[in-house]
C-alpha cells in the first residue's frame, strides 16, 4: 500500500492551523516572532487560516509549566492563556473557521465542560471542537483540589465515562424545548427537558443542562493518543484524530488501523478523519527551501536545548557535555524526575540504545541527533512541490488532512496561505469557498457523532 488511490474519487484535502505553543517547534528568538499571549497573535493566525479556507484553528492546553532540574523550563515562560476564553474571543472576529481546543478529561467535570462547549458552539454559530485528552500526571494534578488522583490505567476509563455524561447534557434538551410567545416572551417547556442521571466509578451526577445544545448538537470531537487504549478510545468516539505519524508508510499503517477499528465498532470509517501534525518550509527553489529548513531547525534546537532534551531521556544532568560532541556512553536513570510535566516515552534505556545506534550509523552529534529525532512531518520545497506532497499523502490514504504547525507566531502561516493554497485549489482537491456554516460541514460530518453511530 504505497501509491495514490487508483480508480477512486479524489479525496478532499482538509487543513487546520495549530497555534504554536510550548514545544521546540516555535522559534522565539527570530526577529519576526511575536507574543504568545497577546490576543492580536491569536486573531492574526485564526484570520489567516480562515482566509486560507482551513477547516479549523487548533489551540493546545497547558495546565502547568514544565520544570527541568528544578526550574521553569525556558520554552514555557511565556505562559498559556485559558483555552475557552481565547476561543470565545476568536468567535467574535472570525466567521466560518472552526474553533477547537484541548480540554482535559482528568481535571475537569462533565457538566462544566459540556456547558462551556455548548456555549462556544452557540456563540460561534456551530464552530466548536473539543480535543479530548487524558492525564495521570501527579505533577500537573497538584494544581487541582484532588491532585494526581488517577492511576495511569484508569485515564481512558474516566474519559469514556466523562464523555458519556457530557453527551447526556448535550442531548437533554429536546427539539422545541425553547418556545416563543408574543406576549410572554421566550420560555422553556419543562416537559421537553430530560434530567441527567448518572452513577458510575468516576461520576455521580444528577441535574439538568442549563442551555440547549449548540447548532452542531455535539461539538466536533478530536482526540490525540497513539497508545492502544488511545486508538481504541478515538476510534469509538472521535470525529477526528490528531497524530504525529510522519512517513507515508507509517501514516498508511496508522490510517488503516484506526479506520478498521472504527468499522469494528459499527462506525462509518469515512466519518473518522485523520490529521497528522506537519511543519513546512517554502523556498523559490528546493535548494533554498532546504537551506532555510536547516537554519530553522538549528534555531529551534540550540545547544542548550539539545542538552536539556537529552537530559529528559537520560534522567540526569548532562551540562558538562558538548552539544556538538558524542552521546553519553552510560545508560539513563530509569525512575528520574529531572523533568516534571513532560511524558517520557517508553523505556529510557531502550530509547538511549536507539539514539546511540542512530548517532553511530549517521555520525551525529548530540545536537544533530536531537534535531533528527524531534523533527515532525515536514514539507520542504517550492510551493508546487509542497502542494504535490500534501495531495499525495491524502490520495494515498496516509491521512485526510494536516494540522499545520508554523515555526513563527503569529505570521508563520501567511506564506503557506498565499503561495500553497492556490496551488491546492488548482489541483481540484481543496475548496475555493466555504460551502457550509459549521465545523461539521467543513469536515463532511453533517450530523452529530451521537447519531452517526
Amino acid at each position: 500500500m504505497s501509491g495514490v488511490r487508483e480508480g477512486k474519487q479524489r479525496k478532499p484535502i482538509h487543513l487546520a492551523a495549530h497555534f504554536p505553543g510550548v514545544n521546540n517547534t516555535t522559534v522565539w528568538t527570530d526577529p519576526d516572532a511575536g507574543s504568545q499571549i497577546e490576543f492580536a497573535s491569536f486573531e492574526h493566525l485564526a484570520r489567516t487560516a480562515e482566509r486560507g479556507l482551513f477547516d479549523f484553528f487548533f489551540l493546545a492546553e497547558g495546565l502547568r509549566l514544565r520544570e527541568h532540574r528544578g526550574r521553569i523550563y525556558d520554552l514555557d515562560v511565556v505562559g498559556r492563556p485559558d483555552t475557552f476564553t481565547v476561543l470565545a474571543a476568536l468567535a467574535g472576529v472570525t466567521d466560518r473557521i472552526g474553533l477547537t481546543g484541548t480540554i482535559n478529561t482528568t481535571f475537569n467535570e462533565p457538566f462544566e465542560v459540556a456547558r462551556q462547549f455548548a456555549s462556544l458552539d452557540h456563540l460561534s454559530g456551530g464552530r466548536a471542537g473539543w480535543n479530548m485528552v487524558t492525564s495521570s500526571d501527579a505533577f500537573t494534578g497538584a494544581n487541582f483540589r484532588r491532585g494526581g488522583f488517577l492511576d495511569h490505567a484508569d485515564r481512558y476509563a474516566r474519559a469514556e465515562e466523562f464523555l458519556a455524561v457530557a453527551r447526556q447534557f448535550w442531548d437533554s434538551w429536546e427539539a422545541g424545548a425553547v418556545l416563543a410567545e408574543a406576549d410572554a416572551g421566550v420560555y422553556v417547556d419543562p416537559d421537553r427537558i430530560r434530567s441527567v442521571s448518572h452513577s458510575g466509578p468516576q461520576f455521580d451526577v444528577r441535574g439538568f443542562a442549563t442551555l440547549p445544545a449548540g447548532p452542531q448538537g455535539h461539538p466536533v470531537l478530536l482526540q490525540a493518543g497513539d497508545s492502544n487504549d488511545g486508538r481504541a478510545f478515538g476510534a469509538r468516539n472521535a470525529d477526528a484524530l490528531f497524530t504525529l505519524h510522519s512517513s507515508l508508510e507509517d501514516g498508511q499503517r496508522y490510517y488503516a488501523d484506526v479506520k478498521g477499528r472504527a468499522a469494528s465498532y459499527g462506525r462509518d470509517p469515512d466519518r473518522l478523519k485523520v490529521f497528522p501534525a506537519a511543519t513546512f518550509v517554502i523556498g523559490d527553489t528546493d535548494a533554498e527551501a532546504h537551506d532555510r529548513a536547516r537554519h530553522i531547525r538549528y534555531q529551534q534546537v540550540s545547544g542548550a536545548t539539545a542538552i536539556a532534551m537529552l537530559e529528559q531521556v537520560w534522567g540526569r544532568e548532562l551540562s558538562g557535555y558538548d552539544p556538538d560532541g558524542p552521546l553519553p556512553d552510560f545508560d539513563p536513570v530509569v525512575d528520574s524526575t529531572i523533568t516534571q510535566g513532560r511524558v517520557r516515552h517508553g523505556d529510557p534505556v531502550a530509547v538511549a540504545r536507539r539514539y546511540r545506534e542512530r548517532a553511530s550509523a549517521e555520525n551525529l552529534s548530540i545536537r544533530e541527533l536531537v534535531i533528527a529525532v524531534t523533527s515532525r512531518q515536514q514539507f520542504v520545497g517550492t510551493p508546487g512541490r509542497i502542494a504535490d506532497e500534501i495531495d499525495r499523502y491524502i490520495q494515498a490514504d496516509a491521512c485526510d488532512g494536516f494540522i499545520l504547525v508554523p515555526h513563527l507566531t503569529p505570521r508563520g502561516l501567511d506564506e503557506f496561505v498565499d503561495r500553497v493554497v492556490p496551488l491546492l485549489q488548482e489541483r481540484g482537491a481543496f475548496r475555493t469557498e466555504y460551502t457550509g456554516e459549521t465545523l461539521r460541514d467543513h469536515l463532511g460530518l453533517s450530523e452529530s457523532a451521537a447519531h452517526a453511530r
